[in-house]
């Protein structure tokens, strides 16, 4: 059963790093309706995926998506990433959900393809190995909703209201919108940073365990938490972890 297991795990790869970039000093992103930033400074290791269609309420159409599953797929293999957020540079919307207007033009065949697509995004945004985080600060309708819930945690301003939908499980965290409407990614923010120092491979392997553990019955989630540790007992970070701890130090982890 172990081998079965571990055939079917996604585990992390060997990373390589990309460049580090950020939203307003990339002349490149300026007109993407998906843009990468990469958080610098004590917040290093913080990504940012700011999601900015203004003209359709960041609506699902095929280049936002088309974008949006390129910068998963290169974030995905940077060794810098341990905590994503996902973010709106629309004000008062996170997500309108599909395009309706692109979906009228599409033939049925069409139709049948990009809805796989838009699944295969969601999929996407719940394997990514690091912590995922959805600020919500604004609107959250269909597709929209589902691409905050394929993250691991979400963070909304009071629309529905915000304590409601914390009520109902659809939202972790719920906070008193503000002035600048971005209440929910500061929140989001502080989030991030509390996942921040701990040991990157050591989170992403906990992570494999909660997805793939809850699927399963107690002794294959037994099982598949047992193959992820042992992936994390040769690696450096869990001797610094050990060392810290007995010299009552804070640790350095490194991602080794």
């Amino acid at each position: 059963m172990l081998r079965a297991l571990t055939s079917t795990l996604r585990f992390p790869r060997p990373w390589r790093p990309l460049e580090t970039r950020g939203c307003s000093s990339n002349p490149g992103a300026a007109g993407r309706e998906i843009q990468v930033c990469a958080l610098a400074g004590p917040d290093r290791g913080i990504a940012e995926i700011l999601m900015n269609r203004p003209s359709a309420r960041n609506a699902l159409g095929n280049v936002f998506v088309s974008q949006l599953l390129e910068a998963l797929a290169q974030l995905r293999e940077d060794q810098q990433v341990r905590v994503l957020i996902f973010r709106s540079g629309v004000k008062g919307v996170f997500c309108a959900g599909a395009d309706l207007k692109e979906r009228e033009q599409m033939s049925e065949a069409e139709v049948g393809v990009f809805v796989q697509r838009l699944r295969g995004l969601m999929t996407e945004i719940a394997a990514f190995p690091a912590p995922t985080i959805a600020a919500m600060d604004g609107f959250a309708l269909g597709g929209g909703l589902e691409l905050a819930l394929a993250c691991d945690l979400r963070v909304a301003g009071r629309r529905l209201s915000g304590a409601q939908a914390q009520a109902l499980g659809l939202v972790n965290h719920a906070v008193a919108q503000n002035e600048e409407g971005n209440a929910a990614y500061h929140r989001a923010r502080e989030l991030a940073q509390e996942i921040l120092p701990q040991a990157p491979i050591a989170v992403r392997l906990s992570k494999v365990a909660i997805d793939r553990g809850i699927e399963v019955d107690i002794a294959s989630g037994m099982a598949i938490e047992g193959i992820c540790y042992a992936q994390n007992i040769p690696t450096r970070d869990r001797l610094e972890g050990m060392a810290a701890f007995r010299e009552k130090r804070l640790p350095r982890f490194v991602g080794e």
